[in-house]
């Protein structure tokens, strides 16, 4: 009987497993690929995962909450990466991770979340846990700020571009990324941000914490122009800050009310004090196209 759930989608592969057997001849190869499997497997177990099914040198897990994928994840790169060194076989893996809906049949499941979380897989490179922006938004907010968005890509069956970011699981770098978030967290903190588009205006704040903005018609502001994407750019309150997070093919032109011109394409950038939004081309004040924002204490 088919079931529906809810759950964090992880995919683990083995890197360029077919050089593996052709440097190293199938014996020690294999026995490679075994290990790294068995370490997925474990790892996936020990933070009360399900593991779906071995597909090769791949192994598809689910978890309840994206915590628990994110912790299985980093003990699967973090194993694999030293116990796989003392045989004298450089391998490495990458991880892919979708939080979504799912329809379960017996041992197996399927849905379009499936298809997310294998293509965040194929954007990973070795070593790397790549996730969704939807996933991100569904951990805690220390685990939060170990990710950083990467890119941005298409997913097969869905019309509008999927926010990558990657989780820092190395100490090294994760150690590096918390000067910044501290002191991110000493500066003034503002509470509201309006958005102003036409006679539409919206508010993000700690009730509504982020906003998309793109053509497409199930976006938050609706906003038509041709070099404008589908789902052209987010705008989130992050730790009393706001940000936009471009997703487009075109960029994003930003305004403050200094005069200051910021250019920002697959990435991220505060929105500070009070300004204007141009999505694909810059927007003078009170153009048509012309988005005013502004924040509040």
């Amino acid at each position: 009987m088919a079931k529906d759930l809810e759950v964090a989608i992880v995919f683990a592969d083995v890197v360029g497993s077919t050089q593996l057997y052709d440097r190293f001849g199938d014996t020690r190869a294999s026995e490679t690929v075994a290990l790294c499997l068995e370490i997925m497997k474990e790892a996936t177990y020990q933070f009360d995962g399900t593991v779906i099914k071995t597909i090769g040198d791949e192994v598809m897990s689910t978890f309840e909450s994206v915590d628990d994928a994110m912790g299985a994840a980093v003990t699967m790169q973090s194993r694999v990466a030293s116990e796989t060194r003392e045989d004298g076989i450089p391998v490495t893996i990458r991880i892919g991770c979708h939080y979504g809906p799912v329809v379960q049949e017996q041992n197996d499941i399927f849905g379009a979340a499936v298809h997310t979380a294998n293509r965040m897989t194929s954007q990973a490179k070795a070593e790397q846990i790549v996730i969704s922006g939807f996933t991100v938004e569904r951990m805690s907010p220390d685990l939060r700020k170990q990710t950083r968005q990467i890119d941005v890509a298409t997913v097969r069956g869905r019309l509008d571009e999927v926010a990558l970011y990657e989780l820092v699981w190395q100490p090294e770098e994760a150690t590096s990324m918390l000067p910044t978030i501290e002191w991110e967290n000493r500066e003034r903190r503002v509470s509201r941000l309006l958005i102003n588009f036409r006679d539409t205006t919206i508010e993000v704040s700690d009730r509504h914490k982020s906003i998309n903005l793109g053509r497409a018609d199930d976006n938050d502001l609706v906003v038509k122009g041709k070099l404008i994407s589908r789902i052209h750019a987010k705008i989130e309150m992050r730790r009393g800050k706001f940000v936009i997070v471009d997703q487009s093919t075109n960029g994003t032109f930003l305004q403050n009310v200094q005069g200051t011109e910021t250019f920002v394409r697959r990435d991220t950038v505060e929105l500070d004090s009070e300004g204007t939004i141009g999505l694909g081309r810059t927007e003078a004040p009170g153009s048509s196209l012309a988005i005013h924002y502004k924040t509040l204490e």
